[in-house]
């Protein structure tokens, strides 16, 4: 029987890059709905309820692929809706795409979180160390790594942007490369494949992406 796969975004549908690197990690056959929490609203609406710090800052893409700082204070507020909507869509799993760190949230039981699935990966590799960290905006630097904190690990980071170009991403692979972490940690769901391997070669150790990590779970749920 075929499955479905609910993927619930920051924000707006469509996002054809997410959906289609998760249906190339699941199960053949498995049909993908993606819903935004921002899904509805125009420019306008959205421009009202602008970040309120840095703690209240995620980074997505509207559409049209522009790059955005929304609020997650706002995203939060819309979030049950969505992931309602997906259960009602019959789905088998529901994946929610940000690898922020969210508190409870209405209908959340059995949702899987990007971060918990990183955080533990990285748990697991790294017990204690120098973990380094890509982040979309300097703006989120201090709640990003109040976010991995742990002892016995000390967290360093650098921003680059999902849509920056490989010369861009090469840049600040270097400059993490130079705080010499021991494993690195790419903290956003827009960060794709081809943006590891523009990162990989510079900073020569293990690196993991949120989104790939993320669907090779959701192949052991759906299969």
């Amino acid at each position: 029987m075929a499955r479905k796969l609910g993927i619930a975004t920051i924000g707006q549908a469509p996002r054809d890059d997410i959906a289609a690197l998760f249906a190339a990690h699941v199960p053949a056959g498995t049909e993908v709905v993606l819903r935004g929490c921002l899904d509805g609203l125009s420019d306008a609406e959205i421009a009202a309820r602008p970040p309120e710090s840095g703690a209240d800052t995620l980074y997505t893409r509207l559409r049209g692929n522009r790059d955005v700082k929304i609020s997650k204070r706002h995203v939060i507020e819309r979030s049950p809706g969505v992931i309602a909507a997906l259960r009602a869509d019959g789905c088998d799993a529901i994946v929610y795409a940000c690898t922020g760190d969210f508190p409870p949230m209405p209908g959340d039981a059995g949702v899987l979180f990007p971060s918990r699935v990183l955080n533990g990966l990285a748990s697991s590799l790294l017990p204690e160390g120098r973990l380094g960290i890509l982040l979309p905006l300097p703006e989120q630097a201090e709640k990003l790594m109040a976010k991995w904190q742990r002892p016995g690990l000390e967290i360093v980071a650098e921003a680059l942007k999902p849509s920056a170009d490989v010369a861009e991403a090469a840049e600040a692979a270097q400059r993490l490369k130079a705080k010499a972490p021991d494993v690195v940690a790419m903290d956003c769901m827009s960060y794709t494949p081809a943006t590891k391997a523009a990162v990989k070669p510079a900073l020569g150790v293990p690196t993991l992406l949120a989104i790939t990590a993320t669907a090779r779970v959701l192949r052991e749920m759906l299969e």
